[in-house]
């Protein structure tokens, strides 16, 4: 049977079901899956200006919890993204090297990414917005909004947002994780937390190296996180501060010019934030955060041929304030951003170079939101606008709303549709990269979308399902294109439209209730996605957003195998569409589709008094395939490791 049958017949399986996204939550060992399932009603998600219940909300949210992190064969964030059926993950480099991380047929640009309810997204390009300072064990959860959502997360919303919860309370003493693999991998991840009085607190530090599967894939990485938290002794306040820092230095095969396989990159990140919240009626959150991001990119590696300097800081302020009273919740907050760059390209020239830096630009971000949220006994019901102003545009000022409703006619089913609006500011790339490749373009105008949701969820002890469908409209769309392949640079452009039309589905089989033998975590999940995309854009060559994600299918199947054995079987299979350039020998030989691909990993851990040993086994067929024209991706990778954790 071809792949493309098997996939249709999977997808008309999971309908019979009557479908659900497989949403995994923080789970405790032992905890049968009826019990997460009353957990994942409890879990508190902010798909709105107020945190909600999962159950409540009107949009589509995929939760990632610490356990489903724990049992994934992977060695970064990126790398977990990539078994989720909506989230598109096209990376340059694995284990958290690089990766354009996008929603519903966007661009990593139109993907907010936020740390703990703080928006980090990078305004220099979307490459970046994943040079965080973390590590797997910091993170609590993972919150995937799919969807317009100016009103949640701010202006850069366009698609959707990724908000990244780290860990606050002391669960362990000390965390450690050694791992080391083929290739000459070798990776250590140090955790260690303390309570002081009234204070929590946690440290960790992070290295991950390697020689690469392929020439000029090289890579090291380093992390360090410190956090604290403040418990007030009054009305249950609390502040959250936060340091981190990123550092990253890879052989970046291919990644930006087929022309060039020899590139090479390093970025830099430092981050500060700290959050307060306190009160009940009447709640106020303030914010305030900064974060620094250098880059140096050499054209050819271990010389200054083609070498650009960046460095890009985002800081800004906070306030929501949250009154909760007879008629509901009402949430009134402010953001104030500001965004510049420095770089040797990027940017208006300098009356006087600073260093490397000949160019220069910034602007700021400013807006207010007004939201309302009614609770009746099976309804919710959300509305509210996002009022926003960049001095991008000195003079313009627009509103951008959304409306939601939920309806739970029973504890097991859940109806919700969605309606919203927002926007997306060009980056500084799209603005000003100029090069023998490409051509920036600083009149470009911001993005817009609008965007209808409409699913259906139903859960009981023995499974879960769900089946939604969306519209999307994306209007003076960005994109790097080429009116013909025989033109040497790619142009950043506003196209007219581009409409996106999707179905989303999922079901996940409680295991446990159903075969004992196979563990009290035993589950099967598999979920769809499917795409259809149109646009005005006639026969331009596009980089990024006509190069959509048309088919995407995950599976994922935990059990016990005997004892403290367990297995992990993760499997996908994708689809894009759209055309590349295609190079053999650093010449251009003629434009390709995008072939389809699946690919299987497997984790196999042993658990014994606090320690646990794991082998990971990805790309087990040992698939040669890519996420991006020409640049190469890893075959099979064995990787071996033990974990030890001190409570």
């Amino acid at each position: 049977m071809s792949i493309s049958r098997t996939v249709a017949t999977m997808a008309i399986a999971s309908l019979c079901t009557g479908m659900v996204p497989a949403v995994a939550i923080a789970q405790e060992a032992g905890e049968t899956e009826k019990e997460r399932e009353k957990v994942l009603d409890e879990v508190m998600v902010t798909a709105s200006r107020v945190s909600t219940p999962l159950y409540r909300t009107s949009k589509q949210v995929t939760v990632i919890g610490r356990q489903e992190i724990a049992k994934a064969p992977v060695q970064s964030l990126q790398d977990l993204l990539v078994y989720i059926a909506g989230v598109d993950v096209a990376q340059r480099g694995g284990h958290g090297v690089q990766a354009d991380i996008s929603l519903r047929g966007g661009t990593a640009d139109q993907t907010a990414v936020l740390l703990n309810g703080i928006n980090v997204s990078s305004a220099h390009t979307g490459h970046y917005s994943f040079d965080l300072p973390i590590n797997l064990s910091d993170i609590e959860r993972v919150e995937i909004v799919h969807g317009p959502a100016a009103l949640i997360y701010g202006a850069s919303a366009f698609a959707g947002g990724i908000n990244i919860i780290t860990k606050k309370s002391v669960d362990h003493t000390v965390y450690a994780n050694v791992e080391a693999g083929m290739h000459k991998q070798r990776g250590i991840e140090v955790r260690g937390a303390a309570a002081t009085g009234w204070a929590e607190h946690s440290l960790s530090v992070g290295y991950n190296a390697s020689e690469g599967d392929v020439a000029n894939s090289d890579y090291d990485l380093y992390n360090a996180l410190w956090q604290t938290r403040m418990n007030l002794p009054r009305k249950g306040g609390r502040i959250d501060l936060q340091l981190g820092y990123n550092d990253k230095r890879y052989g970046a095969n291919t990644f930006y010019s087929a022309k060039y396989p020899n590139q090479y990159e390093r970025t830099s990140t430092y981050m500060a934030t700290a959050k307060g919240e306190w009160g009940t009626t009447l709640k106020l959150i303030p914010i305030l955060y900064w974060s620094r991001h250098h880059d140096q990119f050499d054209l050819i590696k271990d010389t200054d041929t083609g070498r650009n300097y960046h460095r890009n800081d985002t800081y800004g302020a906070n306030l929501a304030l949250n009154y909760t009273w007879r008629w509901g919740i009402t949430t009134l907050a402010g953001e104030a951003r500001r965004e510049e760059i420095l770089s040797s390209v990027l940017g208006k020239p300098m009356d006087k170079p600073h260093g490397h830096y000949k160019a220069s630009d910034g602007r700021t971000n400013a807006s207010v939101t007004l939201e309302h949220t009614i609770n009746l006994e099976k309804w919710v019901l959300t509305a509210g606008a996002l009022l926003n102003h960049n001095t991008l545009q000195p003079h313009v000022y627009k509103l951008y709303p959304s409306a939601g409703i939920t309806y739970r006619p029973t504890e097991a089913w859940k109806v919700s549709a969605s309606w919203s609006r927002s926007t997306r500011m060009p980056t500084f790339t799209d603005l000003y990269y100029t090069t023998a490749t490409h051509n920036g373009n600083n009149g470009l105008k911001p993005e817009r979308s609008e965007s209808v949701d409409l699913g259906v969820t139903f859960a009981n002890a023995a499974l879960s399902a769900h089946v939604g469908g969306f519209l999307l409209w994306g209007r003076d769309m960005i994109d790097w294109v080429k009116e013909s392949p025989e033109d040497e640079k790619w142009a950043s452009w506003n196209l007219t439209k581009i409409n996106t039309q999707g179905v989303e589905m999922g079901v996940k089989l409680h295991l446990a209730n159903l075969l004992p033998a196979l563990g009290p975590q035993a589950g099967l999940a598999v979920d769809y996605v499917r795409l259809h995309q149109t646009s005005d854009s006639g026969n331009l060559l596009s980089l990024y957003s006509l190069n959509y994600l048309r088919d995407k299918l995950t599976a994922r199947f935990t059990h016990r195998i005997v004892g403290g054995l367990s297995a992990g079987w993760y499997f996908r299979y994708q689809k894009r569409m759209g055309e590349y350039e295609k190079y053999e020998n650093q010449a251009k030989v003629g434009n390709a589709p995008y072939p389809a691909f699946s690919t299987l990993d497997l984790k196999l851990a042993y658990t014994y008094r606090g320690a646990t040993f794991s082998i990971a086994l990805n790309n087990l067929y040992n698939t040669r395939y890519f996420d991006l024209g020409n640049v190469p991706q890893p075959g099979f990778w064995l990787t071996g490791g033990v974990k030890i954790v001190i409570e």
